[in-house]
């Protein structure tokens, strides 16, 4: 055993280890989507004085915190996300009304002096105030007025005086506000069992709100005690919430010191605590409004942990199968390797702190039926060696495949990368966590394939058993499908042509499709409400559309979801409109249970649709860029337009099907746009070497050529995934069957462009572009060069010696 492969071997020992350790002593951190709870966007807006600036809306979230704390939820979060947003996730909450209605309290608190009781007109009707009526000639005189004043009170001349009902509905006239609730430092509720006072709430300032509060209340004092003017006022949201006389011990402008108040009444406990809370986080320093929230029950996510392991089992253990029946020895070692893959790939995500999706979840499974390109690359090109040059050590024509495989394997795990990396920053929400989970699992499968795989094959081939008997390695004989196709040496490319007119064909019939029958966009694209519901007893679709018109939702949309569930979809609806719903299907079908909830706000939803096609965009545009670096930009066209059509396939594709386009579609339409360039890559870097090699050999045939090469490995790649992706459609549920459709659709006509829509392409624009071929490559291993005698460069690993 070479040095170079004891360390690969320690290397992945140290790793394997490490990452079991990991396994076994922490946790997983599940997203609301797997454990279950509400997720709530908020959007800051500004005011007519303060922005929704990144300083102002980390203020507003420190306020929400304190509100959430209050209603007891375990383990809440919240993040700051961008500039103005704020993400709200509450564990194990499924109704989310009442957070709801304490996050969207979005006044700010005041406080004001009572001016006195607001006289009424004999027809009043709003506010009950008359803005012309003369003060009360019986009410003692306001020693704090100002003599210049015309203003009388309850007038709406000034438009910073209000006319509010107090706690018991008397209409009462409100002074300017003369302190905010962002001057209140605390705010608690108290019981007086010795004096007999009972729950109070006692209230702490800030310093400089401090002394404006000594003023207020010293002001208040100097009326008689039981005149209205002898209150004050705490307004939140247009309502008084708290209007407290000031203690008859309180002298004239002497007022209240802020660690002295006290707020007294015939509070219960659950008052007191709830106006403490009012005051205390009352104060937002720029109203938000919720223009996204997503309700997931526990059962969902269970089921869905559920299904995707059952899925990861069965697709995995149907892909070791299969490379073991096709690479024998060597694939059973790469099937060892794919389990370490999973061990690793998991301790990654649990030790970086990951929050672990439906959409990640699912990006891990996927992940591992893709583990084996890399594997299936280095084979490949290792039984091409072993048919060259029959006679060579198995361990050399491993050593050869792994270094000419190299280039093929790095440039399809960046355009993997790629998309991945477009998905966490141009996805929201949950889409954010498959691409992080899709990265982790690309370098992960490097890891593996390079060095555990490698390191296993490099032992095995050390082994005089596995050389000597070529039908147990794998390797040393080709496969039967390359065998096959080097007999029948198919013409593919003498006329290319016909090849585009295939395709062409394909995606005007994917077009007529999304012009027919239109595109399906989902509630997180159009904006809306979403709700799932599972009944105790069984209720037709027409019976529950019956019975929601009759209860007023004539315009929500009824549709069969997962095993006899009724999903709704309806236009703008609150959270009280949700409940009334949930009653009236609950008469039909008894006990009624919310499954999954999704309301997303009509600004969020043109925000998310025009972001899907940014990142559609970027993404076509970075493919072309990476791929015109690497290779020649005919290539890079023709893999970019062959990505474009497996595009507008998949799209088509559910647009004939009925099925709804959504974020995870847009997840799984970006990963089949890293795997057709994946795909295409492969064959042009095939295409590149033997060009460069024999540059008057005309570009059809060097394509045919490379193409046949590169057949096995395409067929035998895309079967892993196709078996993981099955698994994920049979057994993932409805939240995972879309995803796994538009992925087998997408995996199915990659592997048909890369072949007949790229490479004809490429020819095409070759044959105009008149370029010359490419300089043949300097890289090692690359054995000889055609017509340069003494160019042979013998491998490392060869001593030389023949018999």
């Amino acid at each position: 055993m070479t040095r170079a492969t004891t360390v690969r071997a320690v290397l992945a020992v140290a790793v394997l280890l490490v990452s079991v350790y990991i396994s076994l002593t922490m946790s997983p951190r599940l997203g609301l989507d797997l454990q279950g709870g509400t997720r709530i966007v908020l959007q800051a807006r500004d005011t007519a004085t303060v922005e929704a600036d990144r300083e102002t809306t980390d203020r507003t979230l420190e306020v929400l915190r304190q509100r959430i704390d209050s209603l007891g939820v375990s383990e809440p979060t919240l993040t700051r996300s961008g500039e103005d947003r704020i993400i709200v996730e509450l564990p194990d909450v499924q109704d989310p009304r009442q957070a709801a209605e304490v996050i969207g309290r979005t006044a700010q608190l005041t406080f004001h002096a009572v001016e006195g009781p607001a006289v009424e007109e004999p027809d009043a009707k709003a506010s009950g105030s008359d803005p012309t009526a003369d003060p009360d000639p019986t009410a003692d005189p306001d020693p704090t007025a100002d003599p210049d004043s015309t203003d009388a009170p309850g007038s709406t001349a000034d438009p910073d005086r209000l006319t509010l009902p107090d706690e018991q509905g008397r209409n009462l006239a409100l002074g300017p506000a003369r302190l905010s609730g962002a001057g209140v430092e605390d705010a608690t509720a108290g019981f007086d069992a010795q004096g007999g006072a009972g729950w109070s709430v006692s209230l702490e300032f800030r310093k400089d709100a401090g002394q404006d509060w000594k003023r207020l209340t010293g002001e208040a004092a100097c009326h008689p005690a039981g005149d209205d003017r002898r209150r004050v006022a705490i307004v939140l949201d247009d309502k008084v919430i708290s209007s407290p006389q000031v203690d008859p011990s309180v002298g004239c402008r002497a007022g209240l010191p802020s660690g002295a108040t006290q707020i007294t009444g015939s509070f219960s406990a659950d008052e007191a605590r709830d106006l403490a809370l009012l005051i205390k986080g009352g104060a937002l320093p720029v109203p938000v409004e919720i223009v996204e929230q997503r309700t997931v029950g526990p059962t969902l996510g269970a089921a869905a942990i559920d299904a995707s392991a059952r899925a990861a089992l069965i697709g995995a253990a149907a892909t070791a199968l299969f490379i073991t029946l096709v690479y024998r020895l060597f694939g059973a070692l790469a099937a060892v390797a794919l389990g370490a893959y999973g061990v690793i790939s998991y301790a990654a995500l649990v030790a970086l702190g990951v929050t672990l999706t439906l959409p990640g979840l699912a990006g891990f499974v996927l992940a591992i039926g893709m583990a084996v390109d890399a594997n299936v690359l280095v084979f490949e090109r290792a039984r091409e060696e072993c048919a060259e040059r029959p006679k060579r050590s198995l361990r050399s024509a491993l050593t050869t495949g792994f270094k000419k495989a190299w280039s093929a394997v790095a440039d399809s795990n960046a355009t993997t990368l790629i998309a991945a990396g477009l998905l966490f920053f141009l996805g929201s929400g949950p889409v954010k966590g498959f691409g992080v989970t899709l990265a982790i699992g690309v370098v992960a499968s490097m890891f593996s394939a390079l060095v555990i795989a490698r390191a296993l094959t490099e032992i095995a081939a050390n082994s005089r058993f596995v050389s000597d008997y070529r039908s147990v390695n794998g390797i040393a004989r080709p496969g039967a499908v390359r065998t096959w196709l080097v007999r029948k040496d198919p013409q593919l490319f003498r006329k290319p042509v016909r090849w585009l007119v295939v395709s062409a064909a394909l995606v005007a019939v994917a077009v007529a499709g999304i012009v027919v029958r239109g595109v399906d966009l989902g509630v997180e694209f159009t904006g809306g409400r979403l709700v799932e519901y599972s009944t105790s007893r069984p209720v037709d679709v027409e019976t529950a559309r019956d019975t929601l018109t009759d209860a007023g939702f004539g315009d929500a949309e009824v549709t069969t979801a997962g095993d006899g569930d009724l999903s709704v979809r309806t236009g703008k609806l609150d959270n009280d409109g949700e409940h009334a719903m949930r009653t009236a299907l609950a008469e039909e079908g008894g006990e009624t249970t919310k499954v999954r909830d999704e309301l997303i706000g009509p600004s969020l939803g043109d925000e998310l649709r025009r972001n899907a096609l940014i990142a559609l965009g970027v993404a076509v545009a970075v493919q072309l860029a990476y791929l015109a670096v690497r290779f020649r930009w005919t290539f890079a066209v023709a893999s970019v337009g062959a990505m474009v059509h497996d595009v507008i396939l998949v799209v088509g594709a559910f647009a004939w099907l009925g099925r709804p386009v959504d974020g995870i579609f847009l997840a799984a339409l970006l990963t089949v746009i890293g795997y057709s360039v994946n795909d295409s890559v492969v064959v042009f870097d095939r295409v590149r070497e033997l060009w460069g090699a024999n540059r008057r050999t005309p570009l059809d045939t060097i394509a045919r050529r490379a193409v046949l090469q590169t057949v096995p490995r395409t067929v035998n790649t895309g079967m892993g995934a196709l078996f993981i992706l099955a698994a994920l459609a049979v057994l993932g549920g409805d939240s995972l069957a879309d995803f796994a459709l538009a992925l087998l659709i997408g995996i199915c006509v990659g592997t048909w462009s890369s072949v007949f829509t790229a490479v004809p392409g490429a020819i095409l624009l070759e044959r105009n572009a008149g370029t010359p071929p490419p300089t043949p490559g300097k890289r090692k291993g690359k054995g000889p060069a055609r017509g340069r005698p003494g160019a042979d460069r013998r491998d490392p690993l060869d001593n030389g010696a023949r018999v």
